[in-house]
């Protein structure tokens, strides 16, 4: 016991044991971050644990939470934008991106499709040419629908325009990426010949409808297309046949060189 109290006061009461008392607190000091930086830190924070996110655009929000659940990961919706190519409520964008690699209960960041398209005003169409107002209708992020043929003294000039039977007028708001009508003008009974559409490809000769001012009818696929772009075989109205502005044309597709029967889908 004489020895053992010798040796506390030693430690208490000489600069020797001052000494051992640091080593000793330090010594413990860096014994507890070794063991917090290294086994518990580590084990709260899954350390070295990743997923691979998976790719969940085009996916509807009611999916997401059982989906990435089973995944351990989480989400949350960061915005919305619209776009007509996915159903309402569907993934958009997401963020980190498919493939990224996250540890374990990372949220993902999403973007959701509108339940309604945001609505842009109508610009004025009227007294323009049809092919101006196409124009002016992709700008604004509208397409052209059908063309109603009205009498009038000018050719190929808009009249009025229309929404789902509705006419318009300039200001008027539709929503994004809608259909508009035009009424156009005949200007006055006019007529033209039908041009060969024959040997077109389906793209070319939609143009070239679209750009005389008719409409696309029927588009009847003959034989076996695969591995081939079909071009057009038969249409109907026939070429050099009389037609007017706004008629419809139908177009036989196929293989070039296939013969279309003379009753095939007439």
């Amino acid at each position: 016991m004489a020895m053992f109290k010798k040796f506390r006061d030693y430690l208490n009461h000489t600069l020797g044991g001052v000494l051992i008392h640091m080593l000793l607190a330090g010594g413990i000091l860096f014994t507890l971050a070794i063991l917090y930086f290294y086994v518990y830190l580590p084990s709260v924070t899954n350390h070295n644990e990743t997923i691979t996110v998976p790719n969940i655009e085009g996916m509807n929000y009611d999916r997401l939470e059982e989906f990435l659940g089973e995944r351990n990961l989480r989400w949350e919706v960061s915005d919305s934008s619209y776009s007509d190519e996915y159903p309402p409520l569907t993934v958009l964008k997401q963020f980190p991106k498919a493939g990224s690699k996250v540890k374990v209960n990372r949220k993902i960041f999403v973007s959701l499709n509108r339940v309604n398209p945001p609505t842009v005003p109508i610009p004025n169409l009227v007294d323009r040419s049809v092919t101006n107002a196409e124009a002016v209708l992709r700008s604004n992020e509208l397409k052209r629908g059908k063309i109603e043929l009205t009498s009038g003294p000018f050719l190929n000039v808009v009249q009025a325009m229309k929404y789902e039977g509705r006419e318009l007028k300039e200001g008027d708001r539709v929503p994004k990426g809608a259909t508009i009508d035009l009424v156009v003008m005949d200007g006055g009974n006019a007529t033209l010949e039908a041009p060969t559409f024959l040997g077109y490809t389906l793209d070319e000769a939609k143009v070239y409808i679209l750009g005389m001012n008719l409409n696309l009818g029927r588009v009847i696929v003959v034989g076996d297309t695969t591995n081939a772009e079909p071009v057009v075989l038969k249409q109907k109205p026939l070429p050099s046949e009389t037609i007017r502005v706004g008629d419809i044309v139908d177009l036989w597709v196929g293989k070039e060189g296939t013969v279309v029967p003379d009753d095939f889908n007439e």
